[in-house]
């Protein structure tokens, strides 16, 4: 503990002394996420992201039209930024416009943009590069757009995007005419060495189109995906595994508690960090295509059994992880701190990052941290007299998950800096590339910004990416993903919605179409959130496609309580087209926008209910014929994804949707590539601009 104190105190003091250093390289080292309006006033925080930037001088804050700026407190440095009205009637006036949040002077300054609470109701799109300018078409070339272009943080001038003329005839007859394509010439791009992003926004007085987003590499748009790298975050495919059930590597750190209150199937199984090593140095994760590895909690748990279930009675082991004893110690049953760092730099070897689940809601009640501070926790019971256990919605941010984890008063400041602390901990000592965040929801913001303030400033020159679990709306969800809190959260709006469109008979495509308009409306066109094709909380898809499972009945008592397999008896027809389902699946989320997430084992369509039967070990051989088709489908897929820059950065368009029928587009660069998804039972050709495509039953179709 005496060496990781004296290790923080040094990083500390080096961010301390870096001045504009540590500015240039927080402020600008990333794109900052623009500031969308919530409603009339909307808070801003800054200092997460410009730890150098003093608000007590409000000069060296500037807001562009139509907003005003206050600043209310200076310790997180938050603004809250009005929106002009003209009228009682609350209605945005003719003249709203892309606001431009300003902060630091000269080369220090980085502007943010700020998007005006308006419907994405049409497109834009880049369509390649001609006469040294980049093209940008709008879908409707009609209207007059205003339109905003960054370089990082940099704001371009007004006039960099400038309207386009195309000749017409010939000789003498030969005219200039503008067809609606505006074009920004790239040699007045700033030349920034390495990768850098533009990005570009538009709209006019009835809608904001969706934003683009353009790679650069020494300040040249990025055309060849082999110029990417992992630490390009649109570039990853997630592979989410739980430690224990993955790979045993050493036999030696086994220790079952073999209890007979305790079902083998909640007792730990032997996968430990040994066993994903030897599983990287194989080429699984290399062959599928994989480029993150999310892990399980690796936080010491208790030692014997806890909880209770009815019906089998049974107790649980903390094989899964998310009972955290000590914060900052491995678990001896998944390894030691050499195990840990060979896995690390193995899979680096191996260009693949590894992020950590990370426990910050609670801990176990048997920590030594409560036993000190027993006070550090949330009353179990609520004013009116009820308990206070997974009161979920109603009492989120202290309800309890069980009665033998507590959850922590993370609104309390100590609370909050001792855990934010314990959580950096594992990035100050170890070379992960960022965390994945339990139970988001359940956390108080202030945790978020302090935690991701001190991530960001102890270490502005490595690659974090942090992404999070919340279940909500669309606008809970998105109230973490900022600068100065997460990069991204799973879009569970998204794969609830898929999952039924696509497993279930009478649903319509028409609503899976609109849940992800709602999702690029929310986060932004090329966001990063995860589109997962399940996890360790959720039923397996393939099971419900099949029926094993009912859509309406209870998970866990199923796995419970008889043998899930993918069907409930055994039909061969039934079991395909289950396999085909759980392929559009991986199709849809492999092409969609975002970062695809595969939970283990979807990859060849592990059956299952829900916890704990979801949670089965990982197999490796024995594949039957069709586990071994969808495993070479989805290989192919994320092979696919990895090579094209459309599918990477691609601006997405719908094409085309029926009851049956999801068609839509991916442009980059004037490339397109279009995705065509047939949950029907019935051969589908559809027509898109003079090109037919073909879908089979419960098929796609994907053009380049």
């Amino acid at each position: 503990m005496k060496k990781y104190l004296m290790l923080v105190l040094a990083v500390v003091m080096l961010c301390g002394c870096s001045g504009n250093k540590e500015l240039k390289r927080v402020a600008m080292g990333e794109p900052i996420l623009p500031i969308r309006e919530t409603g009339d006033t909307t808070e801003v925080y800054l200092t997460d992201y410009l730890p150098s930037v003093d608000l007590q001088k409000l000069s060296d804050v500037r807001v562009t039209d139509g907003y005003s700026i206050i600043r209310t407190d200076n310790d997180f440095q938050r603004l809250l930024l009005v929106t002009k009205k003209d009228s009682p009637s609350g209605e945005r006036s003719e003249w709203a416009s892309i606001g431009v949040l300003s902060i630091g002077k000269g080369n220090e300054q980085v502007d943010i943009p700020i998007l005006p609470k308006i419907s994405v109701v049409q497109g834009l799109t880049t369509a390649g590069i001609k006469d040294g300018k980049l093209q940008v078409k709008p879908d409707n070339k009609e209207h007059i757009f205003q339109y905003s272009c960054f370089v990082q943080n940099k704001k371009l001038p007004d006039d960099a995007m400038k309207p386009m003329a195309a000749k017409t005839g010939k000789g003498q007859n030969s005219l200039l005419k503008l067809d609606g394509t505006y074009g920004i010439d790239l040699n007045s791009l700033p030349k920034q060495k390495g990768r850098s992003y533009l990005r570009v926004y538009a709209m006019n007085d009835t809608a904001l189109l969706n934003d683009l987003l353009i790679p650069l590499e020494n300040g040249k748009p990025v055309e060849d995906a082999k110029l990417l790298s992992r630490h390009d975050a649109h570039t990853q495919v997630l592979y989410s595994l739980m430690v224990d059930r993955f790979y045993n590597g050493n036999t030696a750190n086994d220790a079952p508690l073999k209890r007979p209150d305790v079902d083998p199937r909640v007792d730990y199984m032997g996968g430990d960090l040994k066993g994903i090593t030897k599983k990287v140095q194989e080429g699984f994760f290399d062959s599928l295509g994989v480029n993150t590895i999310w892990i399980s909690p690796i936080t010491q748990n208790p030692k014997d059994a806890w909880g209770q279930y009815h019906n089998p009675d049974t107790k649980f082991s903390g094989y899964h992880g998310y009972w955290p004893i000590y914060n900052t110690k491995i678990d001896d049953r998944m390894g030691t701190d050499a195990e840990l760092k060979e896995l690390l730099s193995t899979a680096h070897e191996h260009d693949i990052n590894v992020i950590l689940d990370y426990v910050a809601n609670h801990m176990h009640i048997n920590s030594p941290t409560l036993k000190a501070h027993p006070d550090w926790i949330t009353d179990s019971i609520l004013p009116d007299g009820r308990r206070n256990f997974e009161l979920w919605d109603e009492a989120r941010l202290t309800t309890w998950f069980d009665k033998h984890i507590p959850t922590l008063d993370l609104e309390r400041e100590e609370v909050c800096e001792a855990m934010t602390d314990t959580a950096i901990y594992w990035v100050a000592n170890y070379d992960f590339d960022g965390y994945r965040h339990d139970a988001c929801k359940h956390i108080p913001l202030n945790y978020w910004r302090m935690f991701t303030h001190k991530m960001k400033s102890r270490f502005p020159d490595r690659s974090l990416w942090m992404i999070g679990e919340t279940y909500g709306d669309n606008e809970l969800i998105g109230s973490y993903v900022k600068t100065g809190m997460l990069d991204a959260q799973f879009d569970f709006n998204v794969y609830h919605t898929a999952i039924e469109v696509l497993g279930k008979e009478g649903e319509s495509m028409k609503r899976l179409a609109d849940v992800i308009d709602e999702s690029l409306a929310s986060y932004g066109a090329h966001h990063t959130m995860g589109n997962i094709s399940g996890n360790h909380d959720k039923t397996r898809f393939i099971s419900l496609a099949g029926g094993a499972v009912g859509w309406d009945e209870d998970g866990k008592d199923a796995g419970w309580n008889r043998k899930i397999g993918v069907t409930a008896d055994g039909n061969a027809e039934r079991e395909e087209i289950a396999f085909k389902k759980a392929l559009l699946l991986e199709v849809l989320n492999l092409t969609i926008p975002g970062v695809p997430c595969i939970y283990q084992g979807d990859e060849y369509g592990q059956c299952g209910a829900n916890d704990p039967d979801n949670r089965r070990m990982m197999r490796f051989d024995g594949l039957t014929n069709h586990e071994q088709w969808l495993r070479g489908q989805v290989e192919k897929l994320i092979h696919q994804r990895r090579t094209s820059m459309p599918l990477l950065y691609g601006d997405y368009k719908q094409l085309e949707v029926t009851d049956d029928v999801l068609v839509f587009s991916r442009t980059y660069m004037g490339k397109e590539v279009i995705v065509g998804i047939n949950k029907g039972p019935k051969y589908v050709v559809v027509e898109i601009e003079g090109k037919e495509i073909g879908m089979s039953p419960y098929g796609f179709n994907i053009i380049q």
